[in-house]
C-alpha cells in the first residue's frame, strides 16, 4: 500500500478540531475551493459557522492541484487531493505521473483524483482519458491513497476499469450518479459521496440510493462552486451549503442530522485518513 500502509490509518500531523455540539462536525469531501467566487478564508469561516469542520479541495491538473496544497497548509480545516480530470486528459505524459507522485507525499494530500471518465463533453479523446485514468489508478495503488472518482455518460467503462485495475482498493464516487449500478457499488466497497442533486424534487433515484446506501459507504459533499442543493439551487455553491444535503439525506434514512453528521464524519476520516 505504499507509504500509507492501510488507508484509513490515522496521522497526527496537527491537532484534531474540536467537534461541535450535537455532531462530529461536517466534511465536505469534495469542493473546488480555488473556483469559488469568495477567497478560502471566507468560505472556511462561512463553513465553520455553519458546522463544517473540514473541507477536501479537489486538484484537478497540476495547477488546481498546486493551489489545493497551498490552501491545505494555511488552513487546518482544509486537505487536497491532487489529480487529472479526464476533460484535461488529451495532454496526458509520465511527466503529469512525476509531479502527481511528488504532490502525493504532501502530508495534506488524501487522495488521487478527480481522475475518471467523461464522454459527456469531447474535450479529450477517450483514449487519452483511458490512459490517464489507468495511470492514476496505478499511482493511488502504489501511495495507498484513495481514489476520487468523477464519471459522466461513462458508467460502465467506468466500473469495468475500477473492477480490473483498481481491485479491493479504497474508490470514492464523487457526485454519486449511478444509482442504476447502486448494488455494484455496494458489493465492490465504494464510498458513495451525495451532493446537491439528491436534493432536487425530480431526483428520484438518488432519493432512493442515498437512503439505501450502506450507512459505513456514505459521505456528503458540495463540488463546490457547482451543483448546489436545494434551497440554494442555481446559485454559486459554497463549502456551507453542505449542511443543506446532510439534513435531506437524513430525512431520507429517518435519522436524525446528528446522528447522519457524526456518521459521515467517521467515514470521511476513515476513508481519508486524518
Amino acid at each position: 500500500m505504499g507509504r500509507r500502509g492501510a488507508v484509513g490509518a490515522g496521522r497526527a500531523l496537527r491537532p484534531a478540531l474540536p467537534p461541535r455540539g450535537g455532531g462530529g462536525g461536517v466534511v465536505d469531501s469534495h469542493a473546488h475551493l480555488d473556483s469559488c467566487d469568495a477567497p478560502a478564508t471566507e468560505l472556511v469561516a462561512e463553513a465553520a459557522a455553519a458546522g463544517v469542520e473540514r473541507i477536501v479541495t479537489i486538484g484537478v491538473g497540476r495547477a488546481s492541484s498546486e493551489r489545493a496544497v497551498g490552501l491545505a497548509e494555511r488552513h487546518p480545516e482544509v486537505w487536497a487531493t491532487a489529480g487529472v480530470h479526464p476533460n484535461d486528459a488529451d495532454g496526458w505524459s509520465d511527466v503529469d505521473l512525476t509531479w502527481l507522485r511528488e504532490l502525493a507525499a504532501h502530508p495534506r494530500v488524501v487522495a488521487i483524483g478527480e481522475c475518471g471518465l467523461d464522454f459527456y463533453r469531447d474535450h479529450a479523446r477517450p483514449e487519452a482519458q483511458r490512459r490517464a485514468f489507468a495511470a492514476q489508478i496505478g499511482l493511488a495503488r502504489e501511495v495507498g491513497l484513495p481514489l476520487v472518482i468523477h464519471t459522466r455518460d461513462a458508467a460502465r467503462e467506468t466500473l469495468e476499469m475500477l473492477a480490473a485495475e483498481a481491485g479491493d482498493h479504497p474508490v470514492i464516487l464523487h457526485c454519486f450518479s449511478l444509482p442504476e449500478h447502486l448494488d455494484e457499488v455496494v458489493e465492490r466497497g465504494y464510498w458513495m459521496s451525495f451532493a446537491g442533486p439528491v436534493t432536487f424534487p425530480k431526483s428520484v433515484e438518488l432519493h432512493r440510493a442515498a437512503a439505501r446506501a450502506p450507512a459505513d459507504r456514505l459521505l456528503v459533499e458540495t463540488d463546490s462552486p457547482y451543483l448546489a442543493p436545494v434551497p440554494r439551487r442555481g446559485r454559486p455553491n459554497r463549502p456551507a451549503n453542505v449542511a443543506h444535503t446532510l439534513r435531506f439525506i437524513a430525512d431520507l434514512r429517518r435519522v436524525t442530522e446528528g446522528e447522519l453528521d457524526e456518521l459521515t464524519t467517521a467515514n470521511a476520516a476513515r476513508v481519508f485518513g486524518w
